[in-house]
């Protein structure tokens, strides 16, 4: 992730001339049309609360908006105009559009809008549009290194700034109560996962994913389980090893430098926080095979995702610069998973809310370590990560996404309980 904005290409509004209007009757006119396309783009997205400011002064929208979106130049609304949910995140990361007002707020008003507006469209409209949309980038074999590099391998330095300082998860958290601080929820998040797996000390673990070792040193120390962890972020594989042999867990642990799909051996349990989004459909009965495979007789699992309630792609602008090839499944889409391998699910839980505070918290952080980050890398960095986490916020709350926790076992497998009692007795904070 660069943090610099796409240049303009062939076809693109960049790309073409720039004529300047040559009198005064020609600007008004040029000015009229700009301003009509823009209360015809806002009218698109149902005429949300926010006001638009053109670099020369103009401006269109209530006067007392709590949101005012300032467009800087000309070539920057007509790149709005021609594709808004790629380019309004280019043009904020480089500072030709700018936000006043709470961001969180404006995402929360802004892409849903935006959202309604490619819906509304005409079929051909849509169909433009899916065509020229970006694909996302593959996961196979070959890919997934370069994907999960492209994210994750940023640099430890920069993910301790914000995650939290026990386990290092950038993965939702859990809140047992509202007022508890990130560190507690990420602990109590940790422990509920051990609670729906009913581990037994001496049972073996297969990870697919494990980030920076945070859940397997968790299970570790207070499960006495041990664990065989797959991960392809090497930034992250070398911090966990550390923190491992730091801790005493070298003969415990086993933090491997691979793709999943190479997981060899048997295991009591399976489990996967916050990897499943970078899978990718097409290979989820892959993942449900690599699961059958290394699964005991008795064996049961847990994958934890963000999700939707139906299939539509991520935003592309996240695809394209933050989480290249990311996809967040529907629990149809997570069947192809199960089924084919005839696993029985045993429960289902939501924790989109928790996932939105999460966010909130990171956001906090983040922007307290702002001019850190930017000595990391630069300006359009901090731009484009804080736009990140504020939109994720925002979906997070308005339901666009959601946070699934899926329990299964082999059909036959009774090794986990009857009810819910034990998950959630105190304390969960672990």
């Amino acid at each position: 992730m660069s943090g610099q904005t796409q240049k303009g290409v062939a076809g693109t509004p960049d790309s073409l001339p720039r004529q300047q209007p040559q009198t005064e009757a020609a600007a008004r006119e040029h000015r009229s049309l700009e301003l009509r396309l823009l209360q015809r783009m806002l009218q698109s997205m149902g005429d949300p609360p926010i006001a638009v400011e053109l670099w020369d002064g103009g401006r269109i929208g209530p006067a007392a908006a709590e949101v005012v979106v300032g467009i800087r130049d000309r070539a920057a609304l007509y790149r709005l105009l021609y594709r808004p949910m790629l380019t309004f995140g280019e043009l904020y990361t480089a500072g030709r559009v700018t936000v006043r007002g709470d961001l969180v707020r404006a995402m929360e008003i802004v892409y849903p809008g935006l959202n309604r507006a490619f819906e509304r469209a005409g079929p051909l409209a849509r169909f433009a549009r899916r065509l020229f949309t970006r694909r996302a980038r593959p996961n196979s074999l070959r890919h997934s290194r370069a994907n999960i590099h492209a994210h994750y391998d940023l640099g430890n330095p920069f993910y301790s700034l914000w995650l939290d300082r026990d386990y290092t998860q950038y993965t939702c958290a859990y809140y047992p109560t509202p007022d508890a601080t990130l560190e507690a929820a990420q602990r109590a998040k940790l422990e509920l996962v051990c609670r729906k797996l009913a581990l037994r000390p001496g049972e073996t673990v297969l990870e697919a994913g494990s980030g920076w070792g945070g859940l397997a040193r968790y299970f570790a120390r207070h499960y006495g389980v041990k664990v065989r962890s797959y991960n392809i972020s090497k930034e992250q594989v070398a911090y966990a090893r550390e923190r491992a042999r730091a801790e005493g867990f070298g003969d415990s642990i086993e933090y491997v430098e691979d793709d999943y799909r190479n997981a060899t051996g048997r295991y009591d349990v399976f489990v996967s926080v916050g990897m499943l989004e970078h899978v990718g459909v097409a290979h989820y009965r892959t993942l449900g095979g690599v699961i059958d495979r290394c699964l005991t007789e008795g064996g049961r699992g847990l994958i934890h995702s963000i999700g939707q309630d139906y299939a539509r792609p991520l935003n592309e602008w996240i695809e394209s610069y933050i989480f290249p090839g990311a996809y967040p499944p529907t629990l149809r889409e997570m069947m192809e998973i199960f089924e084919p391998q005839g696993f029985s699910i045993v429960d289902v839980d939501n924790l989109r809310p928790h996932y939105a505070k999460t966010l909130r918290h990171w956001l906090e952080r983040y922007e307290q370590h702002g001019d850190q980050v930017e000595a990391m890398f630069d300006a359009a960095f901090v731009r484009a990560w804080r736009l990140y986490l504020s939109g994720s916020v925002a979906a997070f709350t308005a339901g666009r996404l959601q946070l699934f926790q899926v329990l299964f076992r082999r059909f036959d497998s009774t090794a986990l309980p009857e009810t819910r009692a034990n998950w959630y007795r105190e304390p969960l904070a672990g």
